[in-house]
C-alpha cells in the first residue's frame, strides 16, 4: 500500500468523554502533531454485538466482561443509556499506525505516566478486576483511547466500524463492490427478503466493502466464510435502534 494512503482506527472511550477530555484528546490527534488527516469519523452507540466483534481475541479472558461493559458505555453511565458512546475516527497518512500509537503512549497509563508523560494515556488509570468473593483477578485499562496496533488489526477494525460510504471515495483504501441484491438481518440470522421485523443491511446499488459481499455470499449459500455474518452486519447496524429490531442486544 502507498504510505500516502495507511489508516488507523482511533476511538476515544467513555472514560474520556465522561472527564470531558475529548477536545484535549483532538488537540494530539490534530495534523499538526501527527502529520495524518482525517479520512471518517462518526458518534457512535456500541452495540454489544459490535464489541464483541472487536474484542473478540479476549473472548476467553477474565477481563472479557468489563471490556464489553466498558466500551459500550454501561460502566461509566448505568443509568444514563443516552450518554453511551464512542468517537470512532479513521486517520490516514504516512505510518499511520505508528504515529498514532506513539501520540497515545503506553496501553497501560501508569507506565504511560512514568515514561511518556503528556501522552494521552498518561491521564487515564487502571481499575482493579474482583471476582463474586473480592479477591482480585486482573486489572483493566481505563486509557481514554484506542488506537490499532499493526496494519492487518487497522484493517479489521477499520472494516468492522466503517462503511464505505463513511469515507470520501478517495480515501477509500479497501477494495469495495456494488451489491447485486437485499441482505436481511433479524434474530442473528441472514436473510435474502424483508421478513417481518428484519433490517435491511444492504439493497442493490449499494456500495459495500468487497470482503463483506463475497463473505454474505457464501454464507446465503450456507458455506463457511472468512467473517462471521456479525462482523459483517455489526458497522450497518451502527446507531439502529437495535433493541426494537430483531432481538440484538444494545
Amino acid at each position: 500500500m502507498n504510505t500516502e494512503l495507511e489508516q488507523t482506527l482511533v476511538l476515544i472511550k467513555p472514560d474520556a468523554l465522561k472527564n470531558s477530555l475529548t477536545g484535549y484528546v483532538l488537540s494530539l490527534l490534530s495534523e499538526f502533531h501527527t502529520g495524518l488527516r482525517f479520512a471518517a469519523a462518526k458518534v457512535v452507540h456500541v452495540s454489544r454485538m459490535l464489541a464483541e466483534e472487536h474484542y473478540a481475541e479476549h473472548q476467553d479472558k477474565i477481563f472479557y466482561p468489563s471490556l464489553i461493559d466498558f466500551i459500550t458505555g454501561l460502566l461509566h453511565y448505568p443509568e444514563q443509556p443516552w450518554k453511551r458512546r464512542v468517537i470512532a475516527l479513521v486517520y490516514q497518512g504516512p505510518d499511520a499506525v505508528e504515529n498514532m500509537r506513539d501520540i497515545c503512549g503506553p496501553t497501560n497509563p501508569h507506565i504511560a505516566r512514568e515514561t511518556r508523560p503528556g501522552c494521552i494515556r498518561s491521564l487515564g488509570t487502571v481499575v482493579p478486576l474482583k471476582d463474586a468473593e473480592g479477591n482480585d483477578v486482573g486489572e483493566r485499562m481505563d486509557n481514554l483511547i484506542h488506537a490499532s496496533a499493526a496494519n492487518s488489526d487497522a484493517e479489521r477494525e477499520i472494516r468492522l466500524w466503517f462503511k464505505p460510504d463513511d469515507f470520501p471515495p478517495s480515501m477509500r483504501v479497501y477494495p469495495t463492490e456494488i451489491s447485486d441484491s437485499h441482505y436481511y438481518f433479524k434474530d442473528n440470522r441472514l436473510y435474502l427478503q424483508h421478513e417481518p421485523g428484519s433490517i435491511c443491511l444492504l439493497a442493490p446499488g449499494d456500495i459495500v466493502w468487497k470482503s463483506d459481499i463475497e463473505s454474505l455470499r457464501l454464507l446465503q449459500s450456507g458455506q463457511t466464510a472468512p467473517c462471521s455474518l456479525e462482523s459483517v452486519a455489526a458497522k450497518y447496524l451502527i446507531n439502529h435502534e437495535l433493541e426494537k429490531h430483531g432481538g440484538v442486544a444494545p
